[in-house]
């Protein structure tokens, strides 16, 4: 199928309000190659531009991307600042094809750890998109999905001891609010590649009714197609939320 033909029948059967992507793999997949790990990370902010302009393309209300975990600075220092480097290689690159496309770019994490080299170009592109009306981009940075459920529970816990907030007013829905992703739609999909088949600490909150969906293919190797096909099978998913299927059918949904 032509590619303009395959993302427009994925575009007409509907969209995930919100994907997530773990994006794994980039390590393996220069090793089998010979090559330093570094190349694989390189190869891989490929795929970040081709799977966000295919995003884009699409019409996706929000795609977020798992880019950096804070267990991540644990790897050996050339590694991380290998990292860093092309953090800022793509934030200088794609601002002109963000800002042309009316990218809104966002960022989730501990942004403070990141070096301010990295930091100062990202806070700009920020705040320049900041009032596109396109795809939301969010590059989950230095993210742990624990820490923000505990920087959430904290912050309510602030609101409480200042007698702002009773105990018994502390809701999902005050949580939830608390959330680096408060102001972002739900999560519908989350897809990890490379084969492995755990979320390792991404969106913990944010995933508990979304569809997962792990591939076996790394990183550097998932492009347009690849998306389009994680979507199409999104697509073969029952969507019940705590309901029967016969419930669903009776509902017309």
């Amino acid at each position: 199928m032509d590619p303009n033909e395959h993302e427009a029948a994925v575009r007409a059967r509907g969209l995930p309000r919100h994907l997530g992507i773990i994006m794994d793999g980039n390590g393996r997949w220069a090793e089998a190659r010979g090559l330093p790990r570094i190349e694989g990370h390189r190869e891989g902010s490929t795929s970040v531009r081709e799977v966000t302009r295919c995003a884009r393309r699409l019409g996706l209300q929000a795609l977020t991307l798992y880019a950096f975990s804070s267990q991540n600075w644990s790897r050996p220092p050339d590694e991380v600042a290998g990292l860093m480097d092309l953090l800022r290689e793509y934030l200088i690159k794609e601002r002109s094809e963000i800002l042309d496309n009316q990218v809104r770019l966002n960022a989730i994490g501990e942004l403070d750890k990141l070096p301010k080299y990295v930091r100062e170009p990202l806070e700009e592109l920020r705040a320049a998109s900041a009032q596109n009306t396109g795809t939301i981009l969010t590059l989950a940075l230095s993210y742990g999905g624990r820490d923000e459920i505990v920087a959430a529970a904290r912050a309510l816990a602030e609101q409480v001891a200042a007698g702002a907030l009773r105990p018994s007013q502390v809701s999902e829905e005050l949580l939830e609010a608390q959330l680096t992703t408060a102001n972002l739609p739900p999560v519908d999909l989350i897809v990890r590649t490379s084969g492995e088949h755990r979320i390792s600490n991404f969106m913990l909150w944010q995933s508990a009714y979304a569809e997962l969906l792990f591939t076996d293919t790394l990183w550097p190797d998932f492009r347009a197609p690849e998306l389009l096909g994680c979507i199409e099978q999104f697509h073969l998913r029952e969507r019940r939320f705590g309901l029967t299927s016969a419930q669903l059918r009776r509902a017309g949904t």
